[in-house]
């Protein structure tokens, strides 16, 4: 194992590899091909094996290949059962192992990369999770409590071995059928999403993990996920730079590590052309880099998304396309030998090198940094980080947002007697039970108990599901069913979820509104000392309801 640290402690300056590495291994750099945390061993081998005979710069994680959203989400072939998601209660320690595994196999270090906008839980079993983007975004001021979640995701991602986070999000979502960003996002207004970004990735570089501001140039006005089909976003260019490119331009003035373009048709920053925008030499050289004035390291979107992938069905072709508009990173190339293969063929020298040093000076970067850095022994025990949890009753009390009604509305709910609802759901309510514990009420479950003649109910929602397909997990009828009792009783609302789960029920007649975001134990927690009257909500809704 020391042998094994310090042979990827030591990273080779851009000069000494200039000359040493052919212009095939430099090509290969470029590669940064999907790992699984739950592969099978005949997978893991053929992945070591793609590492040594074609020399990939680095790798990103992802759960497994039937969580992919290409197959979680989307249909599977005709006549084939979509894959079972597989769950491995020891991911962070096998995560690890295959980290350290790859890299004992690679010539050259390999930057490892994750998806990590709310922590590693987005990818692995049993590892700390932080708040949503789109709940952060409900906080007022108070940077330095994201900043904190900044920092924290990256103690995380080193005590792994990860040097790159694609994270944040910086799209204004501003769509509320997006089905794709919404929660991911810091909300629909510019400066706040650029203002809370630029804190989120100023924490992780305070500890030295690498960035990605993300899906240039803007995926928050669509109705279409790119995993699936490709978005169309009509607006001019001026519409594009007035709001969905402003937070891009924030943060690179910032100094971010990279930019992660994703597959989008923009034709109004394309020439009037519908290419997809990780494959436009428009977009990319012409509006990214040019005008802009961005010169890190530009990656793709996963190259499996079907927006872009079923288009180009030769092996090899999409990944010379990507390269050609101004990637440096190819994310999800399926087709590794015959990308390199075809890009050798078609790509100048020049052109090869100039990627290659963006990229190999991005790697020295985030290795030595790591290794003069290295994680908090206190973030070795990954499950239960020493301040998470304080750190998310933290953003609870911030971020909680009474939506409608007013404090004394609640406490005059409060001072009488009702009645507990929830919806069914294998969330704990850890929010009833705290309140049980200062004020004894009954609760019942939504659509299985019958109400009867009381009047008021404190109504607990948790939504089944973050997305908004299928109304949020929702049934019609459950959804029916709390609409007719806001209509007929009065009603004291807690939304444990996203917001726009809202534009599905009729909150006129409600007693009061809250939304709390989350439904970790600590939100429920602190919207049970709400309603109590302990303290007062600050938050202020990041995006727009219109029930």
């Amino acid at each position: 194992m020391g042998k094994q640290k310090r042979k990827m402690n030591k990273v080779p300056n851009y000069q000494e590899v200039k000359k040493r590495l052919s212009l095939e291994e430099k090509v290969g750099q470029l590669f940064m091909p999907a790992a699984f945390i739950n592969d099978t061993e005949e997978e893991i081998l053929q992945l070591e094996k793609l590492i040594r005979d074609q020399g990939v710069g680095g790798l990103c994680f992802f759960h497994s290949r039937a969580s992919a959203a290409t197959n979680y989400e989307g249909d599977p072939p005709a006549g084939r059962a979509r894959k079972k998601v597989v769950h491995n209660e020891n991911s962070f320690e096998t995560l690890k192992k295959l980290i350290q595994r790859y890299q004992a196999v690679s010539k050259h270090p390999l930057i490892i990369a994750i998806d990590a906008e709310w922590g590693l839980a987005m990818r692995i079993e049993n590892t700390p999770q932080y708040p949503y983007a789109i709940t952060l975004g409900a906080i007022q001021g108070n940077d330095d409590l994201i900043f904190e979640v900044g920092r924290n995701i990256a103690n995380d991602c080193k005590a792994a071995g990860i040097h790159w986070n694609l994270a944040p999000v910086v799209d204004i979502n501003n769509n509320p059928n997006n089905p794709v960003i919404g929660y991911r996002s810091f909300g629909e207004d510019k400066d706040s999403v650029a203002e809370k970004a630029i804190a989120f990735a100023k924490g992780m570089q305070s500890e030295g993990v690498l960035t990605s501001i993300k899906h240039f140039p803007g995926h928050g006005d669509t109705a279409t996920d790119s995993h699936l089909g490709l978005p169309l976003i009509k607006k001019s260019k001026e519409e594009l730079l007035k709001n969905e490119l402003y937070p891009f331009q924030k943060l690179i003035d910032e100094g971010v590590d990279s930019v992660m373009v994703g597959h989008l048709s923009v034709p109004a920053l394309a020439n009037g052309k519908k290419t997809s925008s990780s494959i436009s030499k428009d977009i990319i050289k012409g509006v990214l880099k040019n005008e802009m004035g961005f010169d890190g390291v530009v990656i793709s979107d996963a190259l499996n998304m079907h927006s872009v992938s079923k288009d180009y069905p030769a092996k090899g072709e999409l990944e010379w396309l990507a390269f050609d508009a101004g990637n440096d990173v190819l994310c999800f190339a399926e087709h590794t030998f015959e990308g390199i293969e075809t890009i050798l063929e078609n790509a100048s020298e020049e052109q090869i090198e100039k990627s290659f040093q963006r990229v190999w000076h991005l790697k020295e970067k985030a290795i030595k940094i790591q290794a003069c850095q290295p994680a908090r022994q206190a973030q070795i025990s990954i499950s239960k980080p020493k301040n998470g949890d304080v750190l998310n009753a933290k953003i609870a009390e911030k971020s909680l947002t009474l939506l409608k009604g007013s404090k004394d509305d609640v406490l005059v709910f409060l001072s009488n007697e009702f009645i507990g609802f929830k919806n069914s759901h294998s969330i704990e309510n850890h929010f009833f039970k705290t309140i049980y514990n200062n004020k004894k009420f009954n609760s019942y479950e939504l659509g299985k108990d019958d109400v009867r003649s009381e009047e008021n109910i404190l109504l607990a929602l948790f939504p089944p599901q973050v997305k908004p397909t299928n109304n949020f997990g929702f049934s019609d009828h459950e959804i029916a069913i709390i609409n007719s009792l806001i209509a007929s009783k009065n009603v004291l609302l807690y939304l444990f979820g996203n917001p726009y789960v809202l534009n599905h029920i009729d909150i006129e007649n409600s007693k009061a509104v809250v939304v709390v975001y989350q439904n970790f134990k600590e939100f429920q927690e602190v919207a049970a000392e709400h309603f109590l009257g302990k303290f007062e909500a600050n938050g202020k809704l990041p995006v727009t309801i219109s029930p």
